[in-house]
């Protein structure tokens, strides 16, 4: 590789490693995975950097790179069986009202624990489209579909999204 485009690639990968991690993390549901995911995504563009003519949208191919990692990934025999039931990290917000902080931290826990539960094609719409906030053109060119099928996916994701997060809420309520 050229001195040149590796230094590209090099200010690319340190400006959105960060955000590949996160969007990796609401793909999968583990920060472990979402490392590995990140880093096979970066390598993988790593690999094809010299080829990429259109740097401007870089970060849309490389959501695209983890978006076809996690599919893969996913799609592996000994995935299937393993059980993901760990706790998801807090982070502290010190700007953020104690009484308030707990209510937002429930919520989101809430809302990741049902995405979980939602299947990857429908995950990876709700988070490319609510998360990412990309239109619905980019998140078709990422999935590799059409835009009506990610207006499905999208509103089948929302329902069974819905349907997850009012069931963990009746078990919490059980449970409390």
């Amino acid at each position: 590789m050229r001195k040149a485009d590796e230094q590209g690639f090099r200010e690319f990968a340190v400006s959105h490693a960060a955000s590949l991690r996160r969007t990796a993390y609401l793909f999968c549901g583990d920060w472990h995975m979402a490392e590995d995911l990140m880093q096979a995504s970066l390598l993988k563009l790593y690999q094809a950097w010299h080829r990429i003519e259109w740097r401007d949208t870089a970060s849309a191919y490389a959501r695209k790179v983890l978006l076809r990692t996690w599919l893969d990934e996913k799609r592996r025999p000994w995935r299937r069986a393993e059980q993901r039931d760990g706790e998801v990290p807090d982070v502290a917000d010190s700007a953020a009202d104690p009484e308030r902080a707990g209510e937002q931290l429930w919520a989101r826990d809430l809302v990741h624990a049902g995405l979980l539960r939602v299947p990857p094609r429908q995950r990876a719409a709700l988070v490319l489209r609510y998360f990412e906030d990309l239109p619905v053109s980019e998140v078709a060119v990422a999935m590799g579909c059409s835009e009506g099928t990610v207006k499905s996916q999208t509103a089948r994701g929302l329902v069974a999204l819905r349907a997850a997060v009012e069931e963990l809420e009746r078990g919490a309520v059980v449970a409390s």
